[in-house]
């Protein structure tokens, strides 16, 4: 079974050494001292040799994973991995690969877990190999561009382009600490395919609420799943926060989403008018003692992150609202209240849990904004219910 990094992180010996295994020859050799350190068995011209590729947790699970994907294609192609040199997280203090670990270590901080392995994967699979050991003074656009093809002829236009910027960043980051003098990335402009236009499908549009709210309350499925449904149309909240939202959380009227669960890395609060409120207490009624707020049918688990999409394609919903995502209904709201000119718009985007200026304008408008943002969901609530034939005398209370 493949190693997870909880798995990783908590292996301890018990006077002798072990070896946890991830498959394709990896494995993490935890010393009697309590080391760790990645190894990779391979056979060679008839021969059985190792590789290291450096100290768990400085060369993460996905670092180990790429290395030893490096280390098959050398050996795809007849080269013996040994023989090339940087293969582990070290490296020349003006390496490319040096250099870009260092950058990383500085931005991690302030990027949730999940995007800080991306970046840096992305460099242990595409970059390090061919640049990773360079100067990064001596590295030219031409050779940047020959490493972004590879990328680019895999089909993966979004990577290329998020990998074009990350390296962009780790030129500047080596121009200020004196270790280069200019970014070659920079020469790169229209020498990549443009990545294809991207089509915001899976909005509501707002003359389609009203029908909406009749199919849903038609729903043939579980009474949680829409329930949960229209608590995200209210909410404005993704898909993975309602998913694993905690009971523990709700207080009052806020309901307080751990920084660890956010795609910008704080905590979001979020306002809960009457109809949301209404709507947990009929979850709650269906949730009994379970910790989650929507729990899976099987219990100790949250409902699977396809349950509400699936449940709006059982709604046969007509053509005009065909495509419609959970993920769009957040769209939906951001349109509406833009639209309106009642709400400043980082007020919305505070909502929305968007990331908004730099930490000490973020901290600032983390309490500035929320009573306005009360009075935004409270509008907002109101603006669906007038809109739902079946919950009309919410606007009654």
């Amino acid at each position: 079974m493949p190693l997870t990094d909880s798995a990783c992180r908590a292996a301890k010996t018990e006077g002798s050494a072990k070896k946890l295994s991830d498959g394709g020859g990896l494995y993490l050799y935890v010393a009697p001292s309590g080391s760790k350190v990645w190894r990779m068995n391979y056979r060679f011209a008839g021969k059985q040799k190792t590789l290291s590729f450096g100290p768990y947790p400085r060369v993460t699970l996905a670092d180990a994973r790429a290395l030893r994907e490096n280390a098959k294609r050398a050996l795809a192609d007849g080269v013996d991995p040994s023989a090339i040199k940087g293969k582990t997280a070290t490296g020349a203090h003006d390496s490319f690969e040096a250099i870009a670990r260092e950058w990383h270590a500085g931005q991690e901080s302030s990027w949730v877990p999940a995007h800080a392995e991306r970046v840096l994967s992305r460099f242990v699979r595409d970059v390090f190999p061919d640049l990773g050991e360079r100067s990064v003074a001596s590295i030219a656009a031409p050779e940047i561009l020959e490493v972004l093809r590879k990328v680019e002829a895999r089909g993966a236009l979004d990577v290329t382009k998020r990998l074009r910027q990350s390296m962009g960043a780790v030129f500047r980051y080596a121009i200020a600490t004196s270790r280069a003098t200019r970014d070659p990335v920079a020469d790169l402009r229209g020498a990549l395919k443009a990545a294809p236009k991207v089509r915001h499908m899976g909005t509501l549009q707002a003359k389609d609420i009203g029908d909406f709210f009749k199919h849903l309350a038609k729903y043939p499925g579980d009474r949680q799943t829409a329930l949960a449904i229209e608590f995200i149309m209210h909410s404005a909240v993704r898909t993975n926060e309602l998913r694993f939202g905690q009971w523990a959380e709700i207080d009052g009227d806020l309901w307080r989403i751990p920084a660890e669960r956010m795609k910008a890395g704080r905590d979001h609060l979020v306002p809960l008018t009457k109809q949301s409120k209404r709507l947990l207490a009929e979850l709650k009624a269906i949730a009994g003692d379970s910790e989650w707020i929507v729990p899976g049918a099987r219990g100790g688990k949250p409902i699977s992150q396809n349950t509400m999409i699936f449940g709006v394609y059982r709604m046969a919903l007509p053509r005009s609202m065909a495509g419609i995502t959970i993920h769009g209904m957040r769209s939906t709201f951001s349109t509406t209240a833009n639209e309106s000119g009642l709400w400043s718009a980082d007020s919305i985007e505070w909502a929305l849990a968007h990331s908004i200026g730099n930490k000490v304008r973020s901290s600032y408008n983390h309490a500035a904004y929320l009573d306005e943002r009360r009075r935004l969901m409270a509008w907002w609530s109101d603006y669906l219910t007038t809109k739902n034939p079946n919950d009309l005398s919410a606007l009654l209370d």
